[in-house]
């Protein structure tokens, strides 16, 4: 899924102009962004969660190269689906 497809899904739902449904979608997008920065979570019902986890550091291997690396510890976002959309899928 992309941000001009959920434009596309915005501009036919609403009757509104493609540049402002391009707008809404960047909107939404930021609106979680923000969201996960300040709590670590978003929820959207019957869809599924966002949450914010912390990564170890750890070691790693240059594939081309094959000589060990070290890898930063960081944060990532995981997804967990609602039951109700694994029923909808």
């Amino acid at each position: 899924m992309s941000k001009a497809f959920i434009a596309s899904v915005i501009q036919s739902s609403t009757e509104i102009t493609g540049v402002a449904a391009t707008r809404a979608a960047t909107d939404l997008i930021q609106a979680i962004v923000k969201e996960l920065k300040k709590d670590g979570k978003f929820t959207l019902p019957t869809f599924g969660t966002f949450t914010v986890r912390k990564t170890k550091a750890r070691k790693g291997v240059n594939p081309r190269t094959g000589e060990p690396i070290k890898v930063k510890a960081g944060k990532t976002v995981r997804f967990k689906a609602s039951p109700s959309l694994k029923k909808m899928v």
